[in-house]
């Protein structure tokens, strides 16, 4: 049987970005929060994954950079579809440039990091440094 680990917080702060969503809909304004770049991100004994919807975004204008070994931020822009002789009447989507940065839960390897955007979805592997793997350390008996 495999275990499911997660965040402590993270249903705290989903809580808190339907509020804030909430909130700027009753300012009328658009949410602070980049919707256009939310990552799921869950890890297993030698790599650290992260995914994030981001439709309509030309992979082209997608940067992904790991820094300081543990912190992943995503750059992009998604413009908005060019609809000429017509009205918007509603505009949900996010448009513009957006950045999404994200500490990680170990070091990893940003030499072998793996990125595809496959059907509007951006996909990462991170692999994890030797040095955030366990390690079995074989005990001696005298």
């Amino acid at each position: 049987m495999s275990q499911i680990r997660r965040h402590p917080l993270g249903s705290l702060w989903n809580d808190f970005n339907q509020v804030q969503d909430e909130f700027a809909k009753w300012l009328g304004r658009a949410s602070t929060v980049p919707t256009a770049a939310q990552l799921t991100v869950w890890e297993d004994e030698h790599a650290v994954y992260a995914e994030a919807d981001l439709p309509g975004v030309d992979p082209a204008k997608l940067e992904v950079t790991v820094t300081e070994g543990n912190q992943l931020t995503v750059v992009g822009e998604r413009t908005p579809p060019e609809v000429p002789g017509s009205v918007w009447l509603r505009q949900e989507r996010p448009f513009g440039k957006f950045t999404r940065v994200v500490g990680l839960p170990a070091l990893v390897d940003a030499d072998k990091v793996e990125a595809k955007y496959v059907d509007g979805v951006l996909k990462l592997t991170l692999p994890k440094h030797e040095a955030a793997k366990p390690r079995k350390i074989v005990v001696k008996g005298e």
